[in-house]
């Protein structure tokens, strides 16, 4: 087959290695990648959300399936735009269409979603610019900490938690009034703030069966200890011990169900995952957040353990046939350390030479904000690169990570210390 891969993250370059490793994979190319993904691959200098651009590559390559990595070609409606043309509609899209996309690009359609399919999810209200006075009388009627969200995408960031009033009556006007997040805060949700732990639930579908992948657990905070601007993921572990088999079985039953019939119901054709953001509050299973494709950096953690050939499982979904394919997880743990840029998730500089990547053993380096100049691998984001570590406990697995990330080293590298420690803390290590 000859494939095509969206998107330039840690994310895609493991979708780009663990389709390179499948007999059925004859030509790869990756739209636009990163210096990593240009050593599997052919990299093509092409937005992810050119559609005309994708579509005219896909003519002249005879591509036979697409792989969506991030979520705004998604939400824009890429999914629609190949299967409107006679041309592309023979192509497979792995990724929902614009209809299913809205549970990740709007954050109302997916309360509301939840609502009308009794899935557990924290109460909660929306507002706009209009009704901004509603919005404040609202969070008076709320106990701190307070819980904002915009509404559409903002990167990753647009969740803002405030541990008291004023401060949450000064960010819900910031973001209604002086549109912080741009179009994506027009509306905004404010929701029940849920205490306890939180986890990451992946599941792939063809629209009428689906797979469970392996927990995760990522962390989103700069800095150590959970403190600090929210960020895309500073790290991640997959399993986690605290979502054991009993606690899953009511996350299946309680919310993977009810989402996949939901959406039957709804009469939306979704093909493509689900990441689900929960919280376990009391052993009960609360959904955080839906997401309309793999997470980043959990998919580091998360895809190293899958075992069975990724390509023939996207395969079975074009004829809804995924109940058929092999699943098999790896008892293993992966734990992942986010090597930053300093400065981010604000304002950094690109273009530092990266040294000692060829240093690293006994882990995975996974590329993601990296490209080439003057034949040095240098820095080309705030999120450079993930580290993966495999072990048989979640101890070896971070000791791998960890020593791979000490390895390597660019001016003004950053990564947090203490990914892992509080589940570690959990089982009294």
């Amino acid at each position: 087959m000859n494939i095509l891969i969206l998107g330039s993250g840690g994310r895609e370059y493991v979708f780009t290695e663990k389709i390179a490793a499948s007999s059925e994979c004859k030509q790869l190319f990756v739209a636009p990648g990163n210096a990593g993904t240009s050593q599997i691959a052919e990299n093509i200098n092409l937005s992810p959300t050119d559609f005309e651009g994708i579509a005219d590559f896909s003519v002249k390559n005879n591509i036979e399936m697409i792989v969506v990595g991030p979520e705004a070609p998604l939400v824009e409606g890429i999914r629609d735009y190949f299967e409107a043309d006679d041309k592309l509609n023979q192509i497979q899209i792995i990724g929902p269409g614009k209809a299913g996309a809205e549970l990740e690009g709007s954050k109302e359609f997916a309360k509301s979603f939840m609502q009308k399919h009794n899935i557990p999810t924290a109460a909660y209200s929306t507002f706009s610019k209009a009704t901004l006075s509603e919005g404040i009388s609202y969070l008076q009627t709320l106990n701190p900490p307070y819980v904002l969200k915009a509404d559409g995408l903002a990167g990753g960031k647009g969740v803002v938690i405030c541990e008291n009033l004023q401060t949450a009556e000064q960010n819900l006007t910031e973001m209604l009034k002086d549109e912080k997040f741009g179009a994506a805060s027009e509306k905004v949700v404010i929701e029940e703030f849920l205490s306890g732990i939180e986890l990451s639930v992946f599941v792939l579908t063809d629209g009428e069966n689906y797979k469970i992948l392996p927990a995760a657990k990522d962390y989103k905070r700069i800095g150590e200890g959970d403190t600090g601007l929210n960020t895309g993921g500073m790290g991640a572990v997959s399993p986690v011990k605290f979502a054991d088999a009993t606690f899953m079985e009511k996350v299946e039953s309680k919310i993977i169900k009810p989402t996949v019939e939901g959406l039957k119901k709804d009469k939306i054709d979704y093909q493509g995952f689900i990441f689900i953001g929960l919280m376990n509050v009391g052993g009960e299973p609360y959904v955080i957040e839906y997401n309309v494709r793999m997470g980043d950096p959990e998919t580091q953690v998360v895809l190293p353990r899958l075992k069975s050939d990724l390509l023939s499982i996207f395969k079975s979904m074009k004829t809804k046939s995924l109940k058929n394919e092999e699943f098999a997880i790896s008892d293993q743990t992966a734990a992942t350390i986010v090597l930053v840029a300093g400065g981010y998730p604000e304002s950094y500089e690109k273009g530092k030479v990266i040294k000692g990547l060829n240093d690293v053993e006994n882990a995975k380096v996974f590329h993601a904000g990296t490209t080439h100049k003057d034949k040095e691998v240098v820095t080309a984001g705030g999120r450079v690169l993930a580290i993966t570590g495999i072990g048989n406990d979640l101890k070896t697995a971070l000791k791998n990570a960890y020593a791979g990330a000490n390895k390597v080293c660019w001016d003004d590298i950053y990564y947090r210390k203490d990914i892992g420690q509080d589940l570690l803390a959990l089982d009294g290590q």
